[in-house]
């Protein structure tokens, strides 16, 4: 029999079918997100991106891992699971958080600190099997410090504040943003979370100006105050961390750490090749 794995974010979906030892297909779709699509949306998508590249293997899928951004609560499991089988009508469809599979992905089968920089942030404590504790993520208006759509507001609000370097203000508008682009696309488009998250193509293009370093690194030192502190003997762990945004900005990663005492372990940019060689295990 054959696994199907999903690894979801909010921008997109990994999705690899796998054997005992191979990988026999690898595709992507967009991301999904529960509490923003509906399982209608999902199975479109699916409908349209996914079924046909499994159509010559889904009578031989016997169990699809489904890992997603807020996938949290028992409701939005269900939306998620219903938009799956919409579309691969499978009796063996597991549903779990993101934070799970960030976990098992970053640290196997020892305790540490996981964490998601990707368009969103979260994290959580694993005991080498379990999440056994979870600082709530509430999202990018209220939280989602050192994510990328975190970033990309804070650049936004200096944006808009005029407290960038004139060179950065001017490059930044000779890209195509100002201020009616900026507040249609995060005001009356979906998804704005992604929008926001988008700006850090940019930023990243120009961190080594000193205010946008500065810039990144004050947002990461949030997301340690904010999360990584909270947890109990933090220092303990070594904090570990997968998406873009941390992989990319993995320097200032480590500096924040350092400086607030934390050892920084692995850093990854998305956990799908972790998730396979665990499943796999279980074959």
């Amino acid at each position: 029999m054959l696994t199907l794995i999903a690894d979801s974010g909010s921008t997109k979906t990994d999705w690899v079918l796998i054997d005992r030892t191979n990988i026999l297909s690898n595709l992507k779709t967009i991301g999904f997100n529960p509490y923003f699509q509906t399982k209608d949306q999902i199975s479109l998508e699916l409908k349209e991106h996914l079924k046909p590249y499994l159509n010559d293997h889904i009578s031989r899928i016997g169990h699809i891992y489904y890992y997603g951004a807020g996938c949290s609560n028992e409701a939005n499991c269900k939306i998620v699971l219903d938009g799956i089988h919409n579309v691969l009508d499978l009796k063996n469809i597991n549903i779990h958080h993101d934070l799970l599979a960030a976990a098992r992905a970053l640290c196997g089968t020892k305790p540490g600190i996981a964490c998601i920089l990707g368009t969103g942030s979260n994290s959580c404590l694993y005991d080498g099997n379990d999440v056994i504790e979870n600082v709530p993520s509430v999202g990018y208006l209220f939280g989602d410090y050192g994510s990328g759509a975190n970033i990309g507001m804070k650049f936004i609000q200096a944006y808009f504040d005029d407290e960038l370097p004139k060179k950065i203000k001017d490059a930044f508008e000779k890209h195509g943003y100002h201020r009616e682009e900026i507040l249609n696309n995060v005001y009356k488009k979906p998804m704005p979370s992604r929008y926001l998250a988008s700006i850090n193509k940019f930023v990243s293009e120009n961190i080594k100006d000193t205010y946008v370093r500065k810039l990144v690194k004050t947002c990461f030192e949030s997301f340690f105050n904010a999360q990584i502190s909270k947890y109990p003997n933090s220092r303990d762990y070594t904090v570990n961390s997968v998406g873009s945004v941390g992989f990319y900005y993995k320097d200032i990663l480590a500096e924040v750490a350092n400086e607030k005492g934390y050892k920084l372990g692995k850093v990854i940019k998305s956990p799908i090749d972790g998730l396979v060689e665990y499943h796999q295990s279980l074959l």
